[in-house]
Parts: structure tokens; C-alpha cells; sequence
């Protein structure tokens, strides 16, 4: 079916920004309340289930500590016994590990433990950090929505001006033309903004556990934060003070525990039981005490191999860390450049960039409105101001972003 500007009939490029604009307007509803950064990170940390997934996890390493310990639970041994006489037993036994066994395991689930809480951490800044770069992003969908959106509102007035001048024979067919195709090419920009914030918002609500099309406000403004620490300080930060490498020194320590603990169980563990009986036949009583002794008989196939297992352990628990360690280094130092080239480029988009580019639409218009420029050149002027507009909001989101990655890393805001 072709649609014609005949009989009162929209053409399709108006019905397009209807809905667009409707759209963009129902995205952006300035009665919608605003959200706030702080009020997610706090739901978030409440309510994200790999948070508390991760807080399980500690107290279930917590709660082995005592388990391992503590001695075996003791035996009660049961008997009758008739050949000649009639006797009936009864008794317990204990086994007792080697002095120092139940100290090494519990120092072994004690350094288990310290591990799982900071992986308990780690996970916690993970969250706050998706979560604020999720944020951050919506936060530049909404800016990029809010200037095309105003420029596709010069652009229908470019139009008319362009319509207005061809019809009294001032200005081309051709600008006309060139008008329709920016405003449509602002048209699939829209559309593209907008899966962008559909897509934001339904990840912000799997991270605080709502259903995909909970509503969300509009998006606080941002700024660009100043760095609370030097770059030496935030080095030295992410090499004392990160959750994921001192989780890794817990792991050097658990190693290092379950190492004596290999080297411990070449001794012997023992077992001791007192037993008394009934002599029904000769209505007499007796006790019988004894201790026995498991020998590591097989140590050159058990033992030794457990403590063979055990420095393997130990030497990549070391490899890890020194891996780890060079990692998160290269990743402070990758976001401070991020943030350094992101505050230069802010300072120079917002106090000479964009000045200039206003000045130029400006002068643009009302150069054109006269005749002395042509359309392409009023077109290149409306573009490049919203190139650069977009731009500066891009750069203060990517320098936030940035930011939450090294608080992520260090464990506190850099």
C-alpha cells in the first residue's frame, strides 16, 4: 500500500517520527522520578543473589572450622560371645589424630575461610561495579537521546527553511532532499538509543533481582569526580589493599598449611579403647584396656605423593598471585590513562569544542537564512555540534566507568 500526502494522509516519514517521538518522550518522561546511583548500589548489595550467594559461601567455610578440629566422634562397642562360657562386652574408643593434626586442619579451614571472605568482597564490587557501569551508560543513552531529539527538532525547521526558499526559487530541490535523509537517518539513530536503554535498564534490574521491565527513573546527572588519590597511592592500593589478591595470599597460606599437614601424616594416629565383660558362667567381671596405632605403612605411595601434592600446590598458589598481581597493576594503570584522557577531553570539549560549534551553527543559520552558505555547510554545523555534545557526555560516563573499575580493584573509591 503507498502512502501519499493526498486526502489529508500522513506520508510515512511523518508517522516514523510520531512514533519516534512519542518513544523518545515515554523513555525520557520528565515526570518520571529520578534514579539514584547510591539507592541501586545499596539495593543492589541487599538484594543481588550472587552477593548472597557469595555470603553463604563464607558461612559454610566458616562453619568447617570447628568440624575439623574437633576429634572423631568416639565408638561404643557391643558384644556377646558363648562357646564354653557366656560373655557379654561393652566399651568405647576414641581415635586421636597425632598432636598437631587437628590444629594444622583447622589452619587449613581457618585460611579456607579467609580466602572465601575475600571472595566475598571481591564479588561486592564486582556487582557495584557492573551495576555502575550499567548506570553510567544508560546515563549517556538518556544525554544522546535528549540532543538528537533536539536536533531533529532544527532539522524539521531546516526542512521547512529549505522547502520555503526552493519554492521561490532561492535554494535547490536537492537541500530539500538532503534534509528528509538526515532527519531519517535521526530517526534509526532514535531507534537505536532506545534498544540501547531498553537493554541497560533490563540488566540494572537483573543486578537488583527485579523482573526485566521493572520501571526505572530517568538517570541523575553526573560529574566528573576528581581522583582522592595520587596514581603511586592507587598502585600501592591495588597491591595491599584488593580483595582478589589478598584472597590469593589466603590461598599462599592454605597452601602453606596443608604442606605441614602432608609432612604431619607420616606420623602415626592412634586409637584407644576400654572395654569391659560379664562372665555370666562364672558370674565374674573384667576390663581390658588397649591402644592401637595406624602405621603409615605405605608412605612411599601415600604420604610422600601427599606431600609432593602439597608443594605443587603451594608453588601455583604462588604463581597465581604474581600473575594476579601483574594483572590488576596493568588494569589501574589502563583506567587512570582512561581518566586522564577522559578529563583532558571534557576540558577541551566543554570550554572550546562545543562553544565553537554553537557559534558556528549560529553564524550557520543565519548566514544561510540570507543565502550566503549552502545547506551542506548549516547541515555540517547542526552535526557537528551534536557529534560533539554526545562526545563530552561520553567521555565524563567513560571516565566514571573507569573510575568504578579501579574501585572495584582497590576496594575503595580512588
Amino acid at each position: 500500500m503507498r502512502m501519499t500526502n493526498r486526502g489529508g494522509r500522513k506520508c510515512l516519514p511523518g508517522i516514523l517520527l510520531a512514533i519516534a517521538l512519542g518513544s523518545a518522550a515515554a523513555f525520557g518522561d520528565p515526570a518520571e522520578p529520578r534514579l539514584e546511583l547510591e539507592s541501586l548500589v545499596q539495593e543492589a548489595l541487599e538484594n543481588n543473589p550472587d552477593i548472597q550467594a557469595a555470603r553463604q559461601r563464607l558461612e559454610a567455610a566458616s562453619a568447617l572450622i570447628p568440624q575439623v578440629r574437633t576429634l572423631p566422634d568416639p565408638k561404643i562397642n557391643l558384644g556377646y560371645r558363648e562357646v564354653v562360657e557366656r560373655e557379654a562386652m561393652y566399651g568405647v574408643s576414641q581415635e586421636i589424630p597425632f598432636p598437631g593434626k587437628l590444629g594444622l586442619r583447622g589452619e587449613v579451614a581457618a585460611s579456607e575461610a579467609d580466602r572465601t571472605e575475600q571472595e566475598y568482597l571481591a564479588v561486592r564490587l564486582n556487582v557495584q561495579a557492573r551495576l555502575k557501569e550499567a548506570f553510567y551508560d544508560l546515563h549517556l543513552v538518556h544525554k544522546a537521546l535528549e540532543i538528537v531529539r533536539k536536533n531533529l527538532i532544527l532539522l524539521q525547521n531546516f526542512e521547512k527553511t529549505a522547502k520555503a526558499r526552493y519554492m521561490v526559487g532561492q535554494g535547490t530541490q536537492q537541500d530539500v532532499f538532503r534534509a528528509q535523509t538526515e532527519i531519517s537517518r535521526v530517526l534509526q539513530r532514535l531507534a537505536i538509543l532506545e534498544q540501547q536503554g531498553k537493554s541497560l535498564r533490563a540488566e540494572i534490574n537483573r543486578i537488583l533481582r527485579h523482573p526485566p521491565t521493572h520501571p526505572l527513573g530517568i538517570p541523575q546527572e553526573i560529574e566528573v569526580t576528581p581522583l582522592a588519590h595520587g596514581p603511586e597511592d592507587i598502585q600501592v592500593l591495588a597491591e595491599h589493599a584488593a580483595p582478589l589478591l589478598r584472597a590469593q595470599v589466603k590461598s599462599i597460606e592454605r597452601s602453606e598449611n596443608t604442606l605441614a599437614l602432608a609432612k604431619r601424616e607420616y606420623f602415626p594416629d592412634f586409637e584407644v579403647s576400654a572395654l569391659g565383660w560379664r562372665n555370666e558362667t562364672m558370674n565374674r567381671d573384667g576390663y581390658q584396656v588397649m591402644l592401637s596405632v595406624k602405621v603409615p605403612l605405605y608412605y612411599a605411595d601415600k604420604q610422600r605423593y601427599g606431600v609432593k601434592q602439597a608443594v605443587a600446590g603451594k608453588q601455583a598458589a604462588m604463581q597465581d598471585w604474581w600473575a594476579i598481581k601483574q594483572a590488576l597493576a596493568a588494569r589501574v594503570q589502563d583506567n587512570l590513562a582512561r581518566t586522564e584522557r577522559a578529563e583532558e577531553l571534557v576540558k577541551l570539549l566543554a570550554h572550546a569544542l562545543i562553544p565553537q560549534a554553537r557559534l558556528t551553527l549560529a553564524s550557520a543559520q543565519a548566514s544561510y537564512a540570507v543565502g550566503k552558505v549552502d545547506f551542506l555547510t548549516l547541515l555540517n554545523s547542526l552535526l557537528t555540534l551534536q557529534e560533539n555534545e554526545i562526545e563530552l557526555h561520553r567521555e565524563m560516563t567513560e571516565h566514571e566507568k573507569a573510575l568504578a573499575r579501579i574501585e572495584e580493584i582497590i576496594g575503595e573509591r580512588p
